[in-house]
């Protein structure tokens, strides 16, 4: 165990010289390439889109080496647009505005009063519980990873993996209890259930995020420079369908993959069901902010909904159907979810409601907001500039003028999961979207299908702790060797891309000529 230790010491502390050295070359090097670029003649440009040429490449570069914190890059690009004269200030903070925002917000409030209010936690107990998963270490690892990514499809898979981490300590502590009064003494931290059990977890939160549009902020951005930049308009129905597709494939992958590197030694836990029954019997019967909070996400996600089944049933062209759009877009499902909260009393004589604003604002990641607007800004300006167009028609030009569907996709599927490896997923996707729709746009393509394999593939990001806060949960509790995220996360990143992502977007490009 000490071994294990100072092995996890001596790599965080290689991560933080790294991270450092990371920070200082580009705190350097975003502003000298900048100033490089705005002093290097580019006649096709406009001398707007040469100084917004300039910020992007300085917001990428400090996206990418984080030496300021990532929102507050995302708030500069903007300010020096309109400092610069590059846009009017109009233009440049409009999207801090877009509805998208106003629909993760909503999706934000919704989940911190389930956190709250341990509705994530009814539910992945009741889905342990069940009598099918039993003490069978199989198909608990399996009853572990559909909890822990059906509660991120709805819930920020930090805090579905934070929720799970100790029901997957405990289902251990069990394993190790049985092990020792059967005269075996095992050490988790080199019990190969114990790291598959834990990567589990981890990959099964960030899977779980491409259910929905809310699920995880690349979903919703990708979602958005589509909508903003080309009109075109994803419902969350319609994402739901592909998204559902997509986890149910991922899932399988991961479980197959993960089962066969890190099987089970014995057949059964002793202790397994007693200790989720404990656990269950903890939460005790349902409180009135419970069933508040069940009724809130209910009226959220039948809003949510109702547009493809009267799609279905109504067609596309239904005057009905073009009413509830009108009435009932996204944000305003997911903001009327959110709203009700506020009025469904707990204790009216006290005037106590489910959730406090107070409670509430600390559940909305404010950070992620203002990158989600200011990558939507920085797309914007790209696009409103017609710099996307002049850097769309490089590449494309640069391959010859020929480029099909699936090599766009996999293109940009490959560098989305290698820069979400590296960077924040979010920051990927806000850097690589507007790029790509342009791209696909100059060549006389669809920009759907890879939009969504941006989405999804930054998703994907299973090989190191750095790459997502599932990932560095899991590796804090020592049992999951760096080599083995690395080997594992390898082989579940790419035969996604591989069997997912790129046979998705060629499904959606039959869509889109049907």
């Amino acid at each position: 165990m000490q071994n294990t230790t100072a092995e996890a010491r001596r790599i965080k502390e290689a991560e933080q010289a790294f991270d450092r050295r990371r920070r200082t070359f580009g705190l350097i090097a975003g502003p000298l390439f900048a100033v490089v670029a705005i002093l290097t003649p580019m006649d096709a440009l406009t001398l707007e889109a040469h100084k917004l040429l300039a910020i992007m490449i300085l917001v990428a570069l400090w996206w990418i080496t984080e030496p300021i914190p990532i929102p507050v890059t995302s708030l500069l690009g903007p300010t020096l647009a309109v400092v610069t004269g590059a846009v009017p200030v109009g233009t440049a903070f409009a999207s801090f505005a877009n509805s998208m925002i106003f629909l993760f917000m909503g999706g934000f409030i919704l989940a911190k009063a389930m956190m709250m209010h341990g509705l994530d936690k009814r539910f992945a107990y009741w889905l342990l519980s069940r009598s099918w998963v039993g003490s069978n270490p199989r198909r608990i690892f399996l009853a572990v990873g559909l909890a822990t990514a059906l509660c991120s499809g709805w819930v920020s898979n930090t805090a579905t993996a934070a929720m799970m981490f100790p029901i997957c300590l405990g289902l251990l502590n069990s394993i190790k209890d049985m092990m020792a009064a059967n005269g075996r003494i095992i050490n988790l931290s080199e019990y190969k259930y114990a790291t598959g059990l834990m990567l589990m977890t981890a990959y099964s939160a960030s899977i779980g995020g491409v259910l929905t549009p809310i699920g995880t902020p690349p979903n919703l951005i990708m979602l958005g420079f589509l909508d903003s930049m080309e009109n075109i308009h994803v419902s969350f129905f319609e994402w739901m369908v592909w998204g559902f597709v997509a986890m149910v494939i991922y899932f399988v992958i991961a479980f197959v993959v993960l089962t066969k590197i890190f099987p089970a030694d014995v057949d059964k836990i002793e202790g397994a069901e007693e200790f989720i029954r404990a656990r269950q019997a903890e939460l005790g019967g349902w409180t009135r902010a419970q069933k508040n909070t069940l009724l809130a996400f209910f009226v959220a996600v039948v809003l949510w909904i109702l547009p493809g089944f009267f799609n279905m049933l109504l067609g596309a062209t239904s005057p009905v159907l073009k009413m509830y759009n009108v009435l009932f877009p996204e944000a305003i499902a997911a903001m009327l979810g959110a709203l009700v909260l506020f009025l469904l009393p707990v204790n009216f004589a006290k005037r106590e409601f489910t959730i406090t604003w107070k409670e509430a604002s600390t559940g909305i990641e404010w950070g992620t907001l203002i990158l989600f607007g200011g990558g939507l800004a920085m797309g914007g300006m790209m696009y409103k500039t017609d710099l996307s167009q002049w850097i769309g028609n490089l590449i494309v030009g640069a391959m010859g003028g020929e480029l099909s569907q699936v090599v766009l996709v996999a293109v940009f599927s490959v560098l989305a999961l290698l820069l979400s490896e590296l960077t924040s997923h979010t920051a990927a996707t806000n850097m690589i979207g507007p790029l790509a729709i342009t791209i696909a746009v100059s060549a006389g393509l669809s920009p759907l299908p890879v939009s969504v394999g941006i989405a999804l593939s930054a998703s994907l990001g299973f090989m190191l702790p750095v790459s997502t806060p599932p990932n560095a949960i899991v590796y804090a509790s020592g049992y999951v060797p760096i080599t083995k995220m690395i080997s594992t996360g390898v082989y579940i990143d790419f035969i996604g891309i591989a069997f997912v992502t790129i046979p998705i977007a060629i499904w959606l490009v039959g869509l889109v000529i049907g």
